[in-house]
């Protein structure tokens, strides 16, 4: 069986190392360059592979493809194969049947890394062995060919979603949803949502699907389809016989009939957002039998994740704060809504189809000057022109941290929550707000 993998980053290689593993003769192809130690991962393996092209006769004789989640589907590579009836797979769809592990799925627009770190964190401090892995973290396949696990909690994109037949999580979660990505998904944004919710089309009745009840994009869905999994709704509004709710300031929980109970003051995770990827977590840890004060603990001591609402330092009483991972105008709503002081706000980088209006409320209230930090900044500049006294451009992040000092006063929060990817300027989201911490610790 041949085995061609597009793209040789952590989940190609990975993906490789399983196939050499499990007998495939394998190949591995990527359009750019492969980064230097991958490249010695391969060889040492003994995996052929080529970089900076994609050559078609070392392509189109595989018996199936795993295609990285970064290359669409409408690349000629991937249409000539579609064309040719090889089945693309995913990661997640080509890993998952050489392991018995138990799967926790995580998916949504934003809070999927918080939500996937937290409930690993959860199952982790109980002593599960637990692997951490999808989006993030090391190859999913990488680890099934180790052998390492009982059971992984995997944050999945809707890219590697799209690639998925048979893949099936034991429990899933879907945090969210609100259009992001969607110049993948022929701007539809009902094809988006549908590809979200690919991660409970294969469940059954033995398994769990766990979602946001105040998300208007699940409720719609759920007018229209159906799933065979349980259902545990979570909501900062309303209240369930079964499921996950905030009421009088204490997390409730209720599943299979067990009761979990606690303030939300004692949540180390703070603002509306995370309450919800506290109860989502929470969830998947009453699921698996995880004792109430281990629960307790964990929530209470965990750290929350890079470049998400990470406070960096205070200055002269202004409160430094990186969330860089926001890269859509529904990541940056949760970031501007948890401001409690007045804000200078870092915003800009590639729009995917921005629908600014959507921050117009929080803007007016909260943030007394824009800095626009992208190559293209006129959609920003036209739609809150008018709404903030201050604003302005710069195209290096230590002329918009410094630009930052000058228009902060004592009490205020300078917040990088750009609502957009970083690509015009920075290799990724996570170099952007490397780049932001080293800009304020330099002042």
């Amino acid at each position: 069986m041949r085995l061609v993998i597009l793209g040789g980053g952590e989940s190609g290689v990975g993906t490789a190392i399983l196939g050499k593993k499990k007998g495939y003769e394998v190949f591995v192809s990527d359009f750019g360059k492969i980064k230097g130690n991958y490249k010695e991962v391969l060889i040492i393996n003994g995996i052929a592979w080529e970089e900076e092209k994609h050559t078609e006769d070392l392509i189109l004789n595989a018996d199936v493809v795993m295609k990285s989640p970064g290359i669409p589907d409408k690349s000629p590579i991937v249409k000539k194969l579609i064309e040719k009836g090889i089945p693309v797979l995913s990661e997640m769809e080509f890993a998952a049947p050489f392991t018995d592990a138990t799967i926790i799925g995580i998916t949504g627009s934003n809070g999927k890394t918080t939500t996937t770190m937290l409930t690993h964190h959860l199952l982790k401090s109980a002593g599960l062995n637990v692997g951490l892995g999808g989006n993030i973290g090391k190859s999913f396949a990488w680890q099934v060919a180790d052998n390492k696990y009982d059971s992984y909690v995997l944050e999945l994109s809707s890219f590697q979603l799209d690639g998925i037949l048979n893949f099936k999580p034991h429990i899933a979660i879907i945090t969210n949803i609100s259009p992001d990505h969607l110049d993948r998904y022929d701007y539809k944004y009902e094809n988006y949502i549908d590809a979200k919710f690919r991660i409970t089309m294969n469940q059954t009745e033995e398994d769990y699907l766990i979602y946001d009840a105040d998300d208007e994009a699940i409720t719609e869905w759920f007018k229209t389809h159906t799933t065979k999994a349980k259902l545990i709704p979570f909501s900062l509004t309303k209240t369930f016989s079964e499921g996950a709710y905030i009421k009088n300031n204490k997390m409730e929980i209720s599943i299979n009939h067990e009761e979990f109970t606690m303030d939300t003051e004692h949540i180390a995770l703070e603002g509306k957002h995370n309450m919800k990827n506290a109860m989502a977590a929470t969830s998947v840890a009453k699921l698996m039998q995880i004792r109430k004060s281990t629960i307790r603990e964990s929530l209470s001591n965990f750290q929350g994740v890079e470049h998400r609402l990470e406070k960096v330092l205070k200055i002269q009483n202004v409160q430094y704060i990186n969330d860089s991972k926001a890269t859509n105008v529904n990541a940056t709503f949760f970031a501007l809504d948890s401001m409690n002081t007045p804000t200078v706000w870092i915003v800009g980088g590639v729009d995917k189809g921005n629908d600014y209006n959507e921050l117009m409320s929080l803007v007016r209230e909260k943030v007394k000057a824009i800095i626009c930090l992208g190559v293209d900044n006129k959609k920003i500049i036209d739609v809150f022109g008018n709404v903030v006294d201050i604003m302005i451009e710069v195209s290096t992040m230590n002329d918009a941290v410094k630009m930052a000092q000058r228009l902060s006063e004592k009490g205020d929060t300078v917040l990088l929550s750009p609502a957009c990817a970083s690509f015009d300027l920075f290799e990724s989201y996570e170099d952007r707000g490397k780049q932001f911490k080293q800009a304020v610790k330099n002042l």
